[in-house]
């Protein structure tokens, strides 16, 4: 039986698509229309429970289209959905002149529209807690099948979808109205509907190049071809992350170590603003040894034109630029701005009381620096805003006994931010914690066999594990149950039967925690990668998971050649970028269960778990291959580059122990430098 019948009026026919098979697999009926023309065909055949209007239409604005059904059909429920209309005057004008009953913000989700219809049709009340969120969960799987398909599907034409926009702008820079209109068209669509399909990074840069072109399309401004290009070169990277992954192949291996010189990638892009002219060159130049890329500007306007221009990880505004508590008003008119709704923020200045840092906290900032800081501060704030601005995914493991409660809790944390694994065993909790490296534990107390504290003691117990967030779900919360599951351990408890909100909200405090003391803790300052003792602590336990699983490790210990000669003659600052480049490489072309260290020095260690010899070899060469690629800057400005020596050793042939793995890969290692350095030994 049908729940309802909605018109669903959106002229891209890919969300069309992705939203109407979400509503139809739950019950509804769906009736697309993607012109205001047939929408009207749509309404005099059918007797529609409620319509879902897009803003921006060919040939009509989703308002007039509105305005117009409303003298036929004055109480039908609608949801206007739209990437712009966001201000009150216009959240006013569309729900009391139109009587509009929700206005959805673009990229929305296919659930997150769910529960507006079902709100809007009075079907039933908002979602209950997780513990009751069961109900109709048998067809789950179908539905996730079902949105995964679609997500491949838009997936694979995103890079088409580029080329597209890409052809439209270079019409539209010859002069051509008809590229701009559709190249506008193009990044619309791409804002509002990449990020229904998952795809965020794609949908955010869109946002910005659809908010540079829109005032060119309207005839409000000249445009910007540095900033439009710019960003329509952001997209195309982004794009090129979404769409799904293909092997490279010998040949494209080949030629890329012909390419020509590529460089250095930045930690970050973050905007500073200050009317010293000194302090501002000195941050730029601290930025330049921190490989921090700092664009500045001196007051508010020259701030917002900056950041209209690129992408910003972050902002750091001088507390009283312009006078006592200035630095707001330039946080308020960069926050005003479309696309920086979301921008991380940060103050500095040389009053530090809890009256200022208060209200620097009110005006919307994560972090208050001293002013002056140091590059030390510098480096740690953009990686931070970084942190936020593209988060990496966490993942939590969650153990209960019953099937239909790790379902719920599932489907209540999985996001683009956190991935859920779920376990009903808790026999198999020693090796869920190596197999799947969780960043946090939610335990039920009362399950068969060991409780849930019991369970905790034995985590805590565990030296790599000590510090993973534990949050217990449970019925009891006495005293005595609270004393207890702290004795054992927990961080956290969450009481049955447990508020959606409230989980997450927990959830997330503790993740962001936990990462920010982890890698205090763990990381080295200049390359981000663990500091030996974790490294060497996480080595032993994949090592004793590889031997658990017949598995192979491999080992790499990898060292800069000529490293003194890069400090004598280019300047130690030049060395540590250097270092920092090969931290950001070892960081990012490797698996979530790799481990990457920074050994010493200039030296390196990388283990690459399930890898052959020939394998991690391949790997490394790759690696070795860019960095041979990447410029350098000495401290007078002379361009250099530089290569890496690396020797292997492979887990059981070369040992079975840490000690010996090291051993073998380190003699290894001098073998290729006592050759002449830039090779990999094994």
């Amino acid at each position: 039986m049908s729940r309802g019948t909605i018109l669903f009026l959106e002229d891209d026919k890919d969300l069309q698509s992705l939203v109407s098979a979400y509503l139809r697999e739950r019950g509804y009926e769906v009736e697309p229309a993607r012109t205001v023309k047939e929408a009207r065909t749509v309404i005099a055949c059918l007797r529609v429970d409620a319509a879902i209007v897009d803003g921006l239409l060919p040939g009509m604005t989703g308002t007039d289209f509105i305005q117009e059904l409303r003298q036929q059909h004055p109480t039908l429920p609608i949801l206007f959905a739209s990437a712009f209309w966001k201000d009150l005057k216009s959240h006013d004008h569309l729900t009391r002149q139109l009587k509009v009953s929700r206005v959805l913000h673009k990229p929305y989700t296919p659930q997150e529209l769910l529960l507006w219809v079902e709100q809007m049709l009075a079907v039933k009340p908002p979602p209950p807690p997780p513990a009751a969120m069961t109900e109709g969960q048998d067809s789950a799987n179908d539905l996730d099948a079902t949105f995964k398909a679609l997500r491949a599907e838009y997936g694979a034409r995103l890079e088409d979808k580029m080329r597209e926009l890409t052809g439209a702008m270079e019409r539209a820079r010859a002069g051509s109205a008809e590229g701009m209109d559709a190249a506008y068209e193009l990044a619309h669509k791409l804002h509002g509907t990449a990020g229904s399909y998952g795809f965020h990074a794609v949908s955010g840069a869109a946002r910005h190049l659809e908010a540079l072109l829109k005032p060119v399309r309207d005839g409000k401004g000249a445009p910007d071809w540095r900033a439009l290009e710019a960003a329509r070169q952001e997209l195309a990277k982004e794009t090129r992350s979404g769409a799904p992954a293909v092997a490279p192949s010998k040949d494209a291996d080949t030629e890329a170590t012909k390419g020509s010189a590529v460089e250095v990638e930045p930690r970050g892009t973050v905007l500073v603003v200050d009317e010293d002219e000194a302090w501002l060159a000195e941050v730029e130049r601290m930025g330049k040894d921190r490989l921090v890329r700092v664009v500045t500007a001196r007051g508010a306007d020259e701030a917002v034109k900056v950041a209209r221009r690129q992408r910003l990880d972050g902002a750091l505004v001088h507390v009283d630029l312009g006078g006592k508590e200035g630095g707001f008003a330039v946080a308020e008119r960069l926050r005003a701005e479309e696309e920086l709704r979301t921008l991380p923020l940060a103050f500095f200045g040389t009053g530090g009381d809890v009256t200022y840092r208060m209200a620097a906290i009110l005006a919307g900032a994560s972090l208050y620096l001293p002013r002056p800081f140091s590059a030390l501060d510098l480096a740690e704030a953009v990686e931070r805003m970084v942190a936020v601005r593209r988060p990496e995914r966490a993942r939590v493991l969650v153990l209960d006994d019953d099937p239909d409660a790790v379902r719920a809790l599932s489907v209540a944390l999985t996001s683009q931010q956190v991935e859920v694994v779920g376990l009903g065993d808790p026999y198999r909790l020693v090796d869920a914690l190596a197999e799947q490296r969780p960043d946090l534990l939610l335990l039920d107390v009362e399950m068969p066999g060991p409780s849930g504290f019991d369970l905790c003691r034995i985590v805590r117990s565990m030296p790599e594990w000590q510090a993973l967030p534990i949050l217990f779900i449970t019925a009891h919360t006495g005293v005595d149950f609270r004393v207890a599951a702290f004795q054992a351990g927990a961080d956290d408890y969450l009481a049955k039967p447990v508020l959606r909100e409230e989980l997450k909200a927990r959830v997330q405090s503790r993740l962001e925690r936990a990462r920010l003391a982890r890698e205090r803790a763990e990381r080295d300052a200049l390359t981000g990668l663990l500091l030996r003792r974790p490294f060497i602590e996480g080595l032993r336990a994949r090592l004793a998971e590889a031997q658990r699983t017949g598995r192979t490790l491999a080992l790499g210990f990898l060292d800069v050649d000529r490293f003194k000669k890069v400090n004598d003659t280019h300047g130690h600052l030049a060395g540590d970028r250097v270092l920092m480049q090969m931290g950001r490489l070892l960081a990012s072309r490797f698996r979530r269960e790799d481990l990457q260290c920074r050994w010493g020095g200039e030296e390196f260690v990388v283990a690459l778990v399930g890898a052959s010899a020939e394998g991690a070899r391949d790997i490394l060469a790759r690696m070795a291959a860019e960095l041979a690629q990447a410029d350098f800057e000495g401290d007078k400005g002379e361009r250099f580059r530089v290569s890496f020596s690396a020797g292997l050793a492979v887990a059981p042939q070369d040992g079975a122990d840490v000690e010996s793995l090291l051993r073998a890969a380190d003699e290894r290692l001098y073998r290729a430098k006592a050759q002449g350095g830039n090779r990999i030994e094994r």
